[in-house]
């Protein structure tokens, strides 16, 4: 078998129900997108304009705005060619500095002075915003600028309320105005724009003022006030669910915005990671920030505080870290006017939606043919006078009938032809998807997983294999030193200090101390506190046992310059000059490749000894070692340097390269980093679930190797060979179509580079997967971008992945990337419940009329009674069976394939089954009920017959959302009680039917039924049930080809026109 299952571990053995995914769709359909991330605006219009639509305000509601999104990207367009005149200017500042003459882009500073603060708001907002070098050194630079706002460039601001108060009056706070939700009336007034539902009104109106004139004021208003009662209460209960609906996005969109940070500062002073206001860098180290959200340029600006100090809000950190000074907050940024002007974004439409919308409309399409039918046989008959009244008398006679009376008759005949439309036209089903999407996406929350995309939710029940990382994802990122060698020798136990001479102690904890992006604190009861990544605590904690003074190394000596740790290479260094001027730099990173760039090591007596290449074999044997036992290897190494060489001049330092040659090797330290406890039984449900789980880590092969095969992705050592197991630079050194013949068979890649993943994701995609992603580093972010979801991790994740990922799994535990999975594949399988049901309500709804209208000109279901039917099948079908939560037999099945057909064959034959069931027995009553039911007696034998079959239907949509819950199963009672909500609208469903026949008889043209004829109507919708009804289980029981029923006619059409051509 060819395709993305081909190594799923179930084969051949497809759950009938998921369908399978070979199949290519032949047709060019507006509603044929198999994903919308990214996709281009003209595909996203043509669906719209495809589509058929009664009630455009609410149908769209959920999906990308267009015209607001053009709106967006022009807003940006100007904000980005101000960048491009900033950056011009800045050209044409440094040709003018040759003459030493300070030009900006203002031909005259900002005088300063105003208010409490030496400088004001719109001065301050001009020297930011334009980026006007010269201002700011006409005030003194950055130390000057401090002081006109009374902040402390080391302490930042006081902080106390009156400073806080006055900062916030003077330069206002790092918010900008929300987008008020929609209030219920809103909710109220879209609801009411339905086409078919304004005619109805219309309709119920002429019918009340004929109704009066023809037969008086006391029964003339029942049928004209009982249409528009029905249509409001449509109304009313539509729009209480989708007020319920958005206020569920609302909660969701504030969790979005918790995840980011909102820093309310008022001009104080910020240790960068993403930059949450307007601001000049203080001080900083390799510092890089990526400004494609504001210039559109995906290059990467280095920024130092001698040159290019401005930083603008909503870019992100890509690289080093530094201190802000903030000049502006909230709309006084570019950032806060565009966040201002662009309302919440609901994530656009999905994939899902917009082949929901294509359903609904070949469906309403059809609804419509039969509408007209039905109006065009009940006018012709009835004015042939075909058409009875009650009593066996045509109800029109040319030249008799009055008028009135006919106006009258044709207003309900047309009222009858337009509930048709309103029953026929689901007009709901597209907006059950982001019901349902909403509903999981609130429980995903409660599971560690928040989604920032809405499409991402339904697309990851589509995935057929995910690339996960290995620290904190796989393992518990509890990270500790149990192993360590000091120069050559190992140490016993691994932190003791008591072997090492005082002078190599110094140097390696020198080194650590400086070469770190962590912290250690002491608090003051004496506790000491260590913060930063979890390798970096691990080895921060070895120093501290080492005695080292974090404190007190860091302020007898100075770091110079910085390499931020870099995934590509593996390692970070720093440049460090002591007291007495001598510089040492210290390199930490992967330990092969640290120890490939050392040429001594320093023993036991402090002398350095040649790296023979024996000596180095022997330290690599024991990195393959410690890595073969889940170790992850880090080596630590320094090197002298003269003082002169270093760069004074601030821009030639900051792209200064630090020397990363000769250098000698202090220490190799081994850190155990176990995996998470229930790991194993995540990737083996994701291997029974024909999802394959790929590691794809920057770690040591050997180490790779040791946790795949401890979490199960390597089922023995057997399989721990290429290409299996692969080195990432093995794998980028193929060719492209050597990349994608051997990506379906790697299960871990280890020492890779971002890049190397990004490569890993484009081969999977080219060969039909639908690939989910995690990734926790900026460099990650081309991989999140270019996967079909992008997983990013809450803790470890940086600002940049986070914002170009689709999920965020808030506690980086492969365990809710699983829980992710099983939502996803629960939105596909809520959906098809939901569309089962519908369909057969649709089926059997139509038919009868169609027919009963045909053969005897007259319908035994009322407009008032299609309306309750409407709702039973649209808005409390869609919450009942919308929100079922997922089952484990969701993962038994192989993935859902992104073009498989939404009506598959099981669905085909219960809604067949049970459509036949109903209209064979309720068309049975309408033409033989009265004698079946010995109602010849009865002084209203008609209008109880009718009742009966308006009872006996809406029984049958009772008992049918029971059988949508279990598609494929026998026992559909299994777990509803645990459905709180489906078991209320169940039992609102019925007190409302009872309330209807019993008590409100004038309004829906029922009459009370005594208790024999309820036991009719139940048996009639009960006999569908299971466990021991015969009906559910032989039609449950029937075998249903695997091949899709649409794909028999797509190829067949296909065909036709590859012939023709």
């Amino acid at each position: 078998m060819s395709g993305p299952f081909k190594n799923s571990p179930r084969g051949e053995d497809k759950d009938v129900e998921a369908g399978t995914s070979t199949f290519t769709d032949y047709e060019d359909s507006p509603f044929d997108i198999t994903t919308t991330k990214n996709a281009p605006v003209e595909r996203l219009r043509r669906w719209r304009q495809a589509a058929l639509v009664l009630n455009a305000s609410r149908r769209f509601r959920y999906t990308l705005d267009l015209k607001r999104e053009e709106d967006k990207k022009r807003m940006l367009r100007k904000m980005r060619a101000h960048a491009q005149a900033i950056r011009a200017a800045h050209l044409f500042k440094a040709s003018a500095s040759r003459v030493n003459v300070p030009q900006g882009i203002t031909s005259s500073p900002p005088t300063p002075g105003g208010g409490d603060f030496g400088i004001r708001q719109e001065q301050i907002v001009s020297i930011s915003r334009d980026q006007n070098i010269g201002s700011l050194q006409e005030l003194g630079g950055v130390k000057g600028l401090s002081g006109l706002l009374k902040t402390n460039l080391e302490k930042g601001i006081h902080g106390d309320d009156d400073d806080i108060s006055k900062r916030k009056s003077a330069f206002g706070s790092n918010t900008y105005p929300q987008k008020k939700g929609r209030s219920f009336w809103r909710f109220v007034w879209e609801a009411s724009q339905d086409l078919t539902l304004i005619i109805l009104i219309v309709a119920a109106a002429a019918s009340l003022a004929l109704g009066i004139k023809t037969e008086g004021i006391e029964k003339g208003w029942y049928d004209g006030i009982s249409i528009a009662f029905a249509v409001l209460l449509v109304i009313v209960v539509t729009a209480t669910s989708d007020y319920r609906q958005s206020l569920q996005f609302q909660n969701l969109n504030e969790e979005k915005r918790n995840i980011h940070v909102e820093a309310i500062s008022y001009l104080s002073i910020l240790v960068i990671r993403q930059v949450p206001a307007d601001g000049v860098l203080v001080a900083g180290h390799s510092l890089a920030v990526d400004e494609s959200s504001m210039t559109g340029e995906s290059k990467i600006v280095h920024k130092n505080s001698a040159k290019n100090p401005f930083l603008m809000s909503g870019c992100k950190v890509a690289d080093g870290h530094g201190t802000m000074l903030v000049t502006g907050v909230g709309v006084n940024t570019e950032w806060g006017l565009l966040m201002a002007s662009v309302s919440e974004d609901n994530g656009g439409e999905t994939p899902l939606q917009v082949r929901l919308n294509g359903v609904a409309t070949f469906i309403g399409i059809v609804g419509l043919t039969v509408a007209g039918v039905v109006l065009f046989v009940l006018v012709v008959r009835y004015f042939t006078g075909h058409t009875k009244d009650a009593n066996g008398a045509p109800q029109f006679i040319g030249g008799k009938t009055k008028f009135d009376h006919v106006l009258d008759d044709l207003v309900k005949i047309i009222t009858v032809a337009v509930t048709i439309v309103v029953v026929a036209v689901p007009e709901g089903l597209p907006l059950a998807v982001t019901l349902t999407l909403a509903y999981s996406m609130r429980k995903m929350m409660a599971d560690k997983a928040l989604v920032r995309r809405l499409s991402a939710c339904e697309t990851m029940g589509s995935a057929t294999t995910i690339c996960s990382d290995k620290t904190g994802t796989l393992t518990l990122n509890e990270m500790t030193v149990v192993e360590s060698y000091a120069g050559f020798q190992k140490m016993d136990p691994p932190d003791s200090s008591s072997k090492l001479p005082p002078a190599f102690t110094s140097k390696l904890v020198e080194g650590i101390a400086h070469n770190t992006t962590g912290s250690v604190f002491r608090s003051e009861s004496g506790e000491i506190q260590v913060s930063g990544s979890p390798t970096e605590r691990a080895i921060l904690n070895w120093a501290i046992k080492l005695g080292m003074n974090f404190d007190a190394l860091r302020s007898e000596s100075s770091a110079v310059h910085f390499f931020p740790f870099n995934s590509e290479q593996k390692r970070g260094g720093v440049a460090v000059k002591s007291a007495d001027s001598s510089v040492h730099v210290h390199w930490k990173g992967a330990a092969e490749i640290v120890l490939g760039s050392c040429t001594h090591y320093m023993d036991e007596n402090e002398s350095l000894v040649d790296m023979s290449g024996e000596k180095m074999a022997k330290l690599k044997n024991d990195i393959n070692d410690m890595a073969a036992r889940s170790l992850r290897c880090v080596a630590i190494a320094f090197r002298t340097l003269e003082a002169d060489k270093i760069p004074t001049d601030e821009e030639q330092l900051s792209k200064w390269v630090l020397p990363d040659d000769d250098l000698v090797l202090l220490a190799i330290v081994g850190i155990k980093d176990p995996c998470r406890p229930g790991v194993k039984n995540s990737v083996r449900l994701c291997q029974q679930a024909g999802v394959k789980v790929r590691m794809v880590t920057g770690d040591n092969i050997q180490t790779a190797k040791a946790i795949a095969l401890e979490c199960g992705i390597l089922a023995s050592d057997s399989d721990a060979s290429e290409p299996n197991l692969i080195e990432g630079k093995v794998f980028r050194s193929y060719s492209e179509e050597e990349r994608d013949r051997i990506s379906e068979e790697i299960s871990v890649m280890g020492r890779s580079s971002p890049n190397d993943k990004l490569l890993l994701v484009q081969s999977l995609k080219r060969r039909g997967h639908v690939v989910a992603v995690t990734g926790d580093g900026t460099n990650d972010a081309p991989a999140l971008h270019e996967a079909d979801i992008g997983l990013s991790m809450g803790i470890q994740g940086t600002e940049v992945a986070k914002e170009k990922s689709d999920i965020i799994i808030l506690d980086d535990n492969f365990e809710s990337v699983v829980k992710v999975v099983r939502w996803g594949r629960s939105v596909y399988a809520n959906i098809q419940k939901f569309i089962q049901f519908q369909l057969t309500v649709n089926v059997a709804a139509l038919v009868i009329n169609v027919v009963a209208a045909i053969s005897s000109g007259d319908v035994p279901l009322t407009a008032v009674q299609l309306l309750w039917v409407n709702l039973i099948m649209d808005t409390l079908g869609a919450l009942a069976l919308a929100t079922e939560p997922p089952t484990d037999h969701l993962m038994d099945r192989d993935p859902v394939g992104r073009r498989e057909p939404l009506i598959t064959n099981i669905m085909w034959r219960n809604l067949l089954v049970q459509a036949m069931y109903q209209v064979t027995v309720l068309l049975v009553l309408n033409f033989r009920g009265i004698s079946i039911l010995h109602l010849k007696s009865n002084p209203n034998p008609e209008r109880v017959k009718n009742t009966v079959i308006f009872n006996a239907f809406v029984i049958c949509q009772i008992f049918n959302e029971f059988n949508a819950r279990k598609p494929d199963e026998i026992n559909i009672f299994q777990g509803v009680l645990r459905n709180h909500l489906f078991v209320g609208i169940i039992c609102v469903t019925v007190v409302l039917q009872v309330v209807i026949v019993e008590f409100l008889g004038t309004f829906a043209s029922t009459i009370k039924l005594d208790w024999e004829m309820w036991l009719v109507s139940i048996g009639i919708g009960s006999i569908r049930l299971t466990n021991g009804w015969p009906l559910a289980v032989i039609g449950k029981c029937i075998p249903v080809p695997e091949t899709p029923v649409s794909q028999y006619f797509r190829i067949n059409r296909w065909r036709r026109n590859s012939s023709g051509n």
